[in-house]
């Protein structure tokens, strides 16, 4: 196995996965919020509860800015923050009920348009989706703890 083409062809595989995905979220109606709100939003939605540490590393950008964004949302009262039980001085942050809300619908509205990009596959092309993702998601993509 040449891994150098492998790895070519892994850099050719995200960037189309930025470009599908960029498709699938644009205009997705949110009321009220940036694009880059609703990345954090996104973010928080899969992962919570988060650190504004975690939410900076995953969104590229600097903690000072990313403290504005999630207090912003937090007037909005799209998201909640709070304390660690053993080390107040660590903060979490996960949806409010409203934020998920919000964010349900967005999801739906991203969900049909996946549907629409996936409706000529036939069941064993989406067995085969479903266990490529699983492999990419075990090998590559796995969280280090």
């Amino acid at each position: 196995m040449d891994k150098s083409s492998l790895f070519h062809q892994f850099v050719t595989f995200t960037a189309t996965v930025h470009q599908v995905t960029h498709e699938l979220t644009q205009n997705v109606t949110v009321a009220n919020i940036t694009p880059l709100q609703y990345k954090i939003l996104e973010y928080i939605k899969v992962s919570q509860p988060v650190t504004p540490t975690e939410i900076s590393e995953c969104q590229h950008m600097s903690l000072p800015n990313t403290s504005r964004e999630l207090r912003k949302l937090q007037e909005q009262h799209l998201i909640e923050k709070y304390n660690d039980t053993e080390d107040r001085r660590k903060q979490y942050i996960r949806l409010s009920n409203e934020g998920d809300k919000m964010m349900e619908e967005a999801f739906a509205c991203v969900e049909e348009r996946f549907l629409q990009l996936i409706q000529h596959a036939t069941q064993e092309d989406l067995k085969d989706i479903q266990h490529a993702l699983s492999i990419l998601e075990q090998k590559v993509f796995h969280q280090q703890d």
